[in-house]
């Protein structure tokens, strides 16, 4: 029960910081405010959290893990590597558009980051980018994908996708999981998949 309430003030103190981010932007915003949002001392603030930089982290980090995590997962599932790549940009289009305050803080306040959060995530980057080309390679292989240059198809793959969050508007013309299936379409183009056939 300890590690759950824990567990819960801690994300309460990101769910703050992450709005003031994102409204105020990081210089603009103090521990004070965020105490404040709260109601809270800054001591508290400081039990889960060494710093305002350590909090921009916590922000920004989970947003590039999980998007390695759907990635991975959906390559290693079974099916033909069409398949597991319309699974892949599927899911990581949903963290994209779910974590759409994270990301643009993070492009905004990047130069912010401590050089140990800015080593973290451009790891899982480059690992991102890594899994994507290995499964853009297995449907090359297989005779799926149509691809002159892998690695740059995943850069720009990952790219379309991530940019996601500069339109995304929450109740826009499309809902959410119709979106992300329109873009996986995209990215299968991209591809060279012709989507007017069936896929098996």
């Amino acid at each position: 029960m300890r590690d759950e309430i824990l567990a819960y003030k801690r994300e309460r103190i990101l769910e703050e910081a992450m709005a003031l981010f994102y409204a105020r932007g990081f210089t603009g915003t103090t521990l004070d405010d965020i105490a404040a949002e709260l109601g809270v001392t800054k001591p508290f603030i400081y039990t889960h959290f060494r710093s305002k930089t350590d909090l921009l982290a916590a922000v920004c980090l989970p947003t590039i893990e999980m998007s390695v995590a759907a990635v991975a997962q959906a390559a290693k599932t079974a099916g033909t590597p069409t398949q597991r790549l319309r699974r892949a940009i599927v899911d990581f289009a949903k963290v994209v558009l779910v974590r759409q305050p994270n990301i643009a803080i993070y492009f905004r306040e990047e130069k912010n980051l401590s050089p140990e959060a800015h080593e973290e995530i451009n790891t899982q980057r480059k690992k991102f980018d890594r899994l994507l080309s290995k499964l853009l390679r297995e449907g090359v292989a297989a005779g799926e994908f149509h691809i002159r240059d892998v690695s740059l198809a995943a850069l720009a793959i990952g790219g379309m996708i991530s940019w996601a969050y500069t339109w995304h508007r929450p109740g826009g013309r499309l809902p959410v999981d119709e979106l992300c299936e329109r873009m996986a379409d995209f990215a299968l183009q991209m591809s060279g998949v012709h989507l007017d056939q069936p896929q098996t």
